[in-house]
């Protein structure tokens, strides 16, 4: 954890918002602890009771005990003496795998388990700590992130690309918004998808009871969320799991989690999902074992963004990269393969 500078010297009144969240209109009573577990990532009900003791979790600008139980429509901020810590930028010597670099921009292949920017419980060892060590003078996004143009979640691997320009920073932004660029995943998912190929679409936005996922909404309440739209295509069937690709037309937070489930089909091991149960199969011991073990393997959620293209921001030349399968899916396909051949034999 590096060395966060004491700055609350300079006005001991000030108070810095680092969570703000409206209680959604059919919520039922619950102690503001629970209810803020399922709200702040890699928060402990004990650090949470720690900030109520102190004063620092308010409802409707009024600071609150772990005790009160929230209601309908209740305005809750936690506010502490410091900035939040993802808005102080360390530089740190990690490592990076670079696929490709010009003047204008990089290509890394992140490794799961690597978080791309700082933010609540991650706030160093991330893809921007690395980035800002290599390399001086990255633009900063519209949310004061140096060079990211977009990002993957933490325990998906795969394809990045970083502006180092500002030009290359606008021209890159511009491909992701206009849906020009293109992504290809390469996915495990959880049972036998009928279809050879598809396409799902369907709003995406923050889950109304659990801030730490989002959720597909449905056509009467197509006003929430954004639109998010991921074209699938089964590459190989495992038995029990498909190994499928995935194409995003649209680049939301989760969306190919959020999608592959809303169709009944969670990705495999993706805990936040639900996917690290056993989700198809047999209740015969074996089976539970031969899963625990592609769990061990492979003990993140099986994603990894294998295609990345776009257009040169200075050249006009699309240019295509791609990743190899890391080790870790890898080999949790094989396992998957020999188990569907046993099946069918």
């Amino acid at each position: 954890m590096p060395n966060i500078p004491d700055i609350s010297d300079d006005n001991d009144n000030e108070l810095y918002e680092h969570h703000a969240f409206r209680v959604v209109a059919g919520q039922q009573p619950l102690r503001i602890d629970k209810y803020l577990m399922n709200f702040i990532e890699n928060a402990t009900r004990n650090k949470i009771q720690a900030a109520a003791k102190d004063g620092s979790i308010f409802v409707n600008d009024v600071p609150v005990k772990s005790n009160y139980k929230v209601k309908p429509n209740d305005y809750i901020t936690v506010k502490f003496e410091h900035p939040p810590h993802e808005n102080l930028l360390i530089a740190e010597d990690i490592p990076i795998d670079v696929v490709y670099e010009d003047e204008d921009l990089l290509v890394v292949n992140k490794p799961a388990g690597m978080v791309v920017h700082p933010g609540h419980g991650n706030y160093s060892g991330t893809l921007i700590n690395a980035l800002i060590f290599h390399f001086e003078n990255l633009p900063n996004n519209s949310s004061e992130r140096p060079g990211l143009v977009h990002r993957i979640d933490k325990d998906t691997s795969g394809l990045l690309v970083v502006a180092k320009t500002e030009h290359a920073m606008a021209h890159l932004s511009n491909q992701f918004a206009k849906k020009t660029s293109e992504r290809e995943y390469v996915a495990i998912v959880w049972g036998n998808i009928e279809e050879d190929e598809g396409t799902i679409e369907g709003n995406i936005g923050r889950h109304p009871k659990n801030r730490l996922q989002n959720t597909v909404f449905l056509d009467d309440e197509e006003e929430q969320g954004k639109p998010a739209v991921t074209h699938f295509k089964v590459i190989e069937r495992l038995g029990y799991v498909t190994l499928v690709s995935c194409k995003l037309e649209t680049g939301r937070t989760h969306q190919i989690r959020v999608h592959m489930k809303h169709i009944g089909h969670t990705l495999f091991n993706d805990e936040r999902y639900g996917g690290e149960r056993i989700l198809k199969g047999t209740t015969f011991t074996k089976y539970k074992q031969f899963v625990d073990n592609c769990f061990k393997i492979l003990p993140r959620q099986a994603l990894h963004a294998k295609t990345l293209g776009f257009v040169h921001p200075t050249t006009n030349e699309f240019m295509s990269f791609e990743s190899e399968i890391p080790e870790d899916m890898s080999q949790c396909i094989e396992k998957w393969r020999h188990y569907a051949r046993h099946m069918d034999a």
